[in-house]
């Protein structure tokens, strides 16, 4: 597995290898049958395979069946947000349900994605980023500031308000997306394994890099950004790497939700790990 380092400064500490890091939390439960260092791993983005969130497929197997019947994409779009919603509120007492339609996208995967564009370091970040770490064992680096080896006031104020989330139950909605986005890619872009994404960012202390004989390798955060046009990614930052993603690894694409729910249709939701990027000049 290829080792990450980052250079010392006073105001950021040095993190853990990617490799040490992946190591000390073996043995912490996921919920995918492979292991978190081999998603991370520089390799699985060379050679990806499929990957499975346990017991979704399961648990909703007729939905996923109607899905395969419906031809429309946006139709599947439809259903999907209608199944993802109540399916989560069924299951919650009916004193606790909402009763108009905008609470429950208030207290949804929706509210969740709609705050992470406004702000990846507020509270829907920690939550997305909370997910990929506990289905995919995905090391979080970064939430304001780097999440240090030594657990500090600010690390554990973004572990409390990423346990809101679980607490609310937001997590059983983004493994249904992540399954259904899965598909999706399958039906969209057959035979294929990787898109090509950009990413953009004006700081890097958020990511770690290092050169290698490939080339620069990046590990991102457990969630992040990347869009499908390279001048949208220069609005995002100073430094803008075109990057190889196994579609396995892709949360969200454009067009897979209804077009009402959310702007950004060039965003891209990528689970993190070690990348080979190539870094562009405008």
């Amino acid at each position: 597995m290829d080792v990450i380092a980052s250079s010392e400064t006073a105001s950021h500490p040095t993190p853990l290898s990617s490799e040490s890091w992946y190591q000390a939390h073996a043995g912490i439960p996921t919920r995918c049958r492979v292991p978190a260092a081999v998603l991370a791993n520089r390799l699985f983005q060379r050679d990806p395979f499929p990957v499975e969130i346990e017991w979704v497929r399961e648990e909703y197997c007729e939905f996923f069946v109607m899905l395969s019947a419906i031809d429309s994409p946006s139709e599947r779009a439809e259903a999907f947000h209608e199944a993802a919603l109540g399916r989560f509120w069924a299951q919650q007492p009916a004193e606790s349900q909402p009763t108009e339609s905008r609470d429950r996208l208030k207290c949804s995967y929706i509210s969740i994605l709609r705050g992470w564009g406004h702000d990846s370091n507020g509270a829907s970040g920690a939550v997305l980023k909370g997910w990929a770490e506990q289905r995919f064992g995905l090391r979080p680096i970064w939430h304001g500031h780097l999440l240090g080896p030594q657990e500090s006031e600010r690390d554990r104020e973004y572990l409390a308000v990423r346990m809101k989330g679980y607490l609310q139950g937001i997590g059983m909605q983004f493994d249904l997306l992540y399954t259904y986005c899965q598909d999706e890619l399958r039906r969209r872009y057959p035979g294929e394994t990787h898109l090509t994404l950009y990413r953009g960012c004006f700081d890097p202390e958020q990511h770690i890099s290092r050169q290698t004989e490939e080339g620069e390798v990046v590990e991102f955060n457990a969630t992040s950004s990347f869009s499908t046009n390279r001048e949208v990614a220069w609005e995002f930052g100073s430094t803008v790497w075109r990057v190889e993603v196994p579609m396995a690894k892709m949360l969200l694409i454009p067009g897979i939700l209804p077009p009402q729910l959310l702007q950004g249709e060039q965003e891209v939701l990528v689970l993190g790990g070690n990348y080979l990027v190539q870094p562009l000049l405008y």
